[in-house]
């Protein structure tokens, strides 16, 4: 018998702990000066660069990496790649005595869990961690949260009216919807989603809703944009999304007949995700890397996520773009603070389940 790459067999473990979701509120307002924008100069240690390891894609975070040199003086190296293969790295050159990365940037906490749990995260300042609310940063100091995003059903407002929608997303398994919506069972947000199902509602109740899912012969994509674009075009009528891939695409053609669809609060559709920051243990420059997470909590890199990417800002204070519609944190779901990395098989039985069903054959 062949035995598994020490790699093979840490992502399956890390693979255990991704998952991991947190829920949002976008508050009202902002009681800090219009013209903050966040650290102003380097950090004690006098380092003018800080090494970023992002597990989001450069388009969505370089923008704001170059506006935080611009006010800054301090580059930023960047190393992009997915979240739990950089959550892998980390740990490799950590526990080889080379750690490279200064900061973490993960697309959802379960790479920073895993990562927690080898101890390969330093505490961040108290400071940092009180610019955002108790519900989006780790009960242990290790990591802050600093966007989010929402899971909606993207319609075709031309082919469908409000009316015609789901009330809730365990209604897209009724009969009526067959061939009529769109699915990416590959995506990391809809596994996301799909885990957070798994804790409030259980395993067999969450198989039998993908199961009945997949009876319908959804279309599926390989991710959330490409939904998007299919309910634009007609192609399908409906598709579970995250909610601010229609409001890029709606900036780009205002034309498009689509729109997004909430669904109740406490209803499993509205799971919400969120990016979380860590400074690497082991840094000898943790004061510039906490600058750098500061200025993603700044006015100015809330506004960023808030108006270009549109997502939810998460500083307190802060809120999200004009289109986008307000959310009351109490009021989404009730699975705050759940550990899902404690979940029985994480995103690995996750995965497994949405095979199961028949979703990805």
């Amino acid at each position: 018998m062949t035995t598994p790459h020490p790699r093979a067999r840490a992502r399956r473990l890390l693979a255990a702990t991704i998952g991991t979701l947190a829920l949002l509120a976008a508050a009202c307002g902002s009681d800090e000066p219009a013209g903050d924008s966040g650290p102003s100069a380097t950090g004690g240690s006098g380092a003018t660069s800080v090494t970023l390891y992002s597990g989001r894609t450069e388009d969505l975070v370089q923008p704001i990496l170059d506006q935080f040199r611009a006010a800054t003086g301090i580059s930023v190296e960047v190393k992009y790649g997915d979240s739990a293969d950089l959550a892998l790295l980390i740990e490799e050159e950590a526990a080889a005595d080379n750690v490279r990365a200064d900061v973490f940037l993960s697309q959802s906490p379960g790479s920073l869990g895993f990562l927690e749990q080898n101890g390969r995260l330093a505490e961040l300042p108290q400071s940092t961690l009180d610019l955002v609310p108790a519900a989006v940063r780790d009960d242990g100091g290790k990591w802050v949260g600093f966007s989010g995003r929402q899971r909606v059903v993207v319609y075709n407002s031309d082919l469908l009216s409000p009316a015609d929608l789901p009330a809730s997303v365990f209604d897209l398994t009724d009969p009526a919807w067959k061939g009529r919506i769109g699915v990416a069972p590959s995506n990391g947000s809809f596994q996301d989603f799909v885990t957070a199902m798994r804790v409030t509602e259980g395993d067999d109740a969450t198989l039998a809703f993908l199961e009945g899912l997949d009876a319908n012969d959804p279309v599926l994509y390989p991710k959330n944009s490409a939904i998007v674009a299919a309910v634009g075009r007609g192609e399908v009528e409906i598709g579970l999304v995250n909610h601010y891939y229609n409001f890029r695409a709606l900036e780009e053609d205002p034309s498009l007949p689509s729109a997004n669809h909430q669904f109740a609060p406490d209803d499993p559709g509205s799971t919400l995700i969120i990016t979380g920051a860590a400074i690497v243990d082991g840094t000898d420059r943790a004061d510039v890397a906490a600058q750098l997470i500061d200025f993603l909590l700044s006015p100015t890199g809330q506004r960023y996520f808030a108006e270009e990417t549109f997502e939810y800002p998460l500083a307190i204070g802060q809120s999200p773009a004009t289109a986008i519609p307000p959310i009351d944190f109490g009021a989404v779901g009730d699975v705050g603070g759940i550990a899902f990395e404690d979940l029985a098989g994480g995103l690995e039985a996750t995965r497994a389940l949405i095979a199961t069903s028949g979703l990805e054959s």
